[in-house]
């Protein structure tokens, strides 16, 4: 359908905001690259599937890589569940085909069943710090987080894990509701040198995509970490 034919009105204002106002907004800009990750793990977050075919396309005339958009998807899975994200992983699947991109891509594994769990826990104690060395041992769902979560996608190439961190941010903060997780990851971010500056400016390039109040809620979010790392 052809919005700007049957909604001309809303369309001029929709797209002068998301694709002129936020994106140029003084000290709110982005990298490109960078810009795009964050609008496709918030279109993730947010069920967008539909924006999502529409944003797909432009990233990776933008610069992303099939890889890059691939690790974005499988990702999500460990913070949406496959229940949400099996309709982006189609769309996927879809556009790069459509594209002349033969699938499977190149493996990004680097862990194996054997030593996942060790690898995760590093990845954590490496994002979080010493405190997560013994977290995996607090029940099988910590263990599971450490082993699956991290041991298995954080440590896939293809994405930086300051990338990762940030694509985790924006799934929590689209999908709403993950305030403390949302926190966490927040201080994750700044570990890994994305600090309060940059996390904001990742929140106002996907707030026309998540609206006002889970942008806000993100805000406070980062404001609260922010605080947390002074004391």
């Amino acid at each position: 359908m052809n919005y700007w034919e049957t909604d001309p009105e809303f369309m001029e204002r929709f797209e002068q905001f998301t694709f002129h106002e936020a994106v140029n907004e003084p000290g709110q800009q982005l990298d490109e690259v960078t810009r795009h990750l964050a609008i496709l793990a918030t279109l993730l977050g947010c069920q967008g599937v539909e924006a999502f075919k529409l944003a797909l396309p432009r990233a990776l005339d933008a610069g992303l890589s099939p890889v890059m958009v691939k690790e974005v998807v499988y990702q999500a899975v460990d913070y949406l569940g496959m229940g949400r994200v099996m309709p982006f992983l189609a769309a996927t699947n879809e556009i790069l085909t459509a594209r002349g991109v033969k699938l499977p891509l190149e493996g990004q594994a680097t862990t194996t069943m054997e030593n996942r769990l060790a690898r995760g826990v590093q990845t954590q104690v490496d994002i979080f710090g010493d405190g997560m060395q013994e977290a995996w041992k607090n029940g099988h769902i910590n263990r599971w987080l450490a082993a699956n979560c991290f041991g298995d996608y954080y440590t896939r190439t293809g994405l930086t894990l300051a990338q990762r961190e940030m694509i985790t941010f924006c799934f929590l903060a689209a999908q709403g509701g993950c305030e403390p997780q949302l926190t966490a990851h927040a201080g994750g971010n700044m570990n890994l040198g994305n600090d309060k500056d940059f996390l904001i400016r990742v929140v106002s390039q996907c707030l026309p995509y998540i609206g006002y109040p889970r942008s806000l809620n993100a805000v406070a979010c980062i404001n609260k970490a922010a605080e947390a790392r002074k004391k």
